[in-house]
Formats: C-alpha cells, structure tokens, sequence
C-alpha cells in the first residue's frame, strides 16, 4: 500500500475529526494477518472522517504490539481496546458494545484476520445510505482463500446478489459480514442474545426493524480469510450448525417474548432443521415420524376432541 500518515487523512477532511462512521475490528491472534486489515482500512478515499476501534482479545502473539505501532502513528484515528484477559472465553457478549463505544453514524465491520481492496468502499456505501433513509445496510460480495489460494468466488450466489428487504433482515438474511456498512443503532443486544456466538445473525434480524439492505455490485470483493484461527471458518461442520442453531433458537425466544409470533415461528422452523442436520438418517427418519404424529394429533384435537382423546 501507499505510504499514508494521519495528516494526510486529515487534509482530506479538511480538519475534521469528529467520525462519521466507524470501522469496528475485532483481533485475536492475527500478527500475520492484522496489518493487511488496518491498511485496508487507511486506504480508504473519504471525504469524511472515520475512525478504527481495533479491539484484541488478549491476543498471545505481536498482534497487541503490531496494533500499538499503528495507533502511534495514527493517534487520531486508531483507537485500540487491548484486553488483558480474554473475553470469548469468558462468554462475555463485547462485539456489540463497541457499537455503543463508536462515535460514528455508521458502523463498518471487519475482523483482523480479514480485508478489504477496494479504497471507494466507504465512501460509495455511506453515499447510498445519506441518499436512502429507508435502508439500514449496504453490503457487497467478497471471495474465500486461503494460503493456497481463492476457495470460493464470489462468495454471495444467486438471490443472495441482491437486495433484501426489512422481512428478510429480519429472518437473518445471509450477507457477507465484513463487508457491511450499516446505521450505527444496535447499542445493547437483548437478554436472550447475550451468549450469542455467530451475533452477525442477530445484528441483521434486529437492524431489519429500520429499513432494508442494499447490494452494491460495483465495489471490489473484499477478501475473507480462511485459517486455522478462525473462530466460525474453520469449525467443523457440525459445530458451525450447533452455533447458527443456538442463535435461531436465541433469536425465537426474543420474538416470542416481544409479541412477534411470526418471527418466533420462523426461527423454531429453523432450530428444527438445523436440528435435523445433526442427526444420523435413521434419527433424522424416526425424528419425522415423530414429528408427523404429532402434527396429526395435534390437528385431531383441534377439529374435534373427542377423537383426539380415542
């Protein structure tokens, strides 16, 4: 990348330091990985102002020490949360409380591990949604790779590379999640989502309340690292469906108690498929006719109870 220093950031914004959105980067572990990220982030082409809110979960490596140099050198800009000891392990639900920390309008979220190559991202996003108030998010494509090459591109396929609209939010529509620019409104995550852990599945159904998402094709695909540090990417298959699992369950119980009884229906209907993935085909077969039993009985008892009692 370009040699870049905060005072050329600050002449391009004509002095202006209060954000107006802000990048929200989560590390742990990724000296190899983190200054690919934070470059990506220096290199966008604003004309306004954002900042990087660089948090480090008690890494054990240099990443600390690497996120230390670039917020000497960009004071104004970086701001670093270095923890001193490691709050995934203790369950505690940080992600979304760095949103309540972010000073800016918008939020931009990419991991460390993770980056993005196109240096108009931000700006054309942040236009779109200036432009928009009846959208909430903006999100585009990105591809999979790792160290022996691209795995996957592009990684959005079919209706996926498009628009979604606030129901489909609201139902967890899938979007790559470090390539989302999104109004800065979740601040605190309701009880039943505290111990979350794929939480880019709540964000999407709690921000479809505000307005709908949009796809823009013409930003460069950012890029999504796969390794074995990655907390979801490189979980086995059956342990990546336990966490969506528990999050559609987490996401039911938070509808059921608001009142929204078709969403709360719409996430059991996902915890029993997703249930039904982890089951061996003989279970899976038995858990159908089981299923289906009950369906019966339940719908006897409803035309007529005595039937239902016989």
């Amino acid at each position: 990348m370009e040699s870049i220093d905060e005072n050329t950031l600050l002449a391009r914004w004509n002095g202006q330091t209060a954000p107006l959105l802000s990048i929200v980067c989560l590390t742990y572990n990724h000296a190899a990985f983190i200054r690919q990220a934070l470059d990506g982030f220096l290199m966008q082409e604003t004309r306004f102002p954002f900042e990087i809110i660089v948090h480090d979960d008690a890494s054990t490596d240099e990443t600390p020490t690497i996120i230390a140099e670039y917020a000497a050198r960009f004071p104004t800009i970086i701001k670093p949360i270095l923890q001193q000891q490691n709050q995934f392990s203790l369950g505690v639900p940080f992600a979304t409380g760095l949103f309540a920390r972010a000073a800016g309008q918008y939020i931009a979220y990419c991991e460390g591990d993770d980056y993005w190559t196109d240096p108009r991202k931000l700006q054309i996003q942040v236009d779109f949604l200036e432009a928009h108030r009846d959208y909430v998010m903006t999100y585009h494509d990105a591809f999979m790779f790792n160290s022996q090459g691209v795995l996957k591109t592009p990684q959005l396929t079919g209706r996926l590379r498009g628009d979604a609209s606030a129901g489909e939010l609201m139902r967890a529509r899938h979007v790559s999640t470090l390539t989302t620019c999104f109004r800065n409104l979740i601040h605190e995550l309701p009880a039943e989502l505290h111990d979350v852990h794929v939480l880019d599945i709540c964000w999407w159904s709690l921000l479809g309340a505000h307005g709908k998402g949009k796809f823009i094709a013409e930003i460069a695909p950012a890029a999504y690292r796969v390794h074995e540090g990655g907390i979801f990417s490189m979980r086995s298959s059956k342990q990546r469906i336990r966490m969506s699992l528990h999050a559609y369950y987490s996401l039911a119980r938070y509808y059921q108690r608001i009142g929204n009884q078709e969403l709360h229906e719409y996430f059991l209907t996902q915890v029993i498929t997703h249930s039904l993935a982890l089951l061996s085909p003989a279970r899976k077969a038995r858990a159908l006719l089981d299923a289906a039993r009950n369906t019966a009985t339940n719908l006897l008892r409803r035309l007529s109870p005595g039937a239902a009692q016989g």
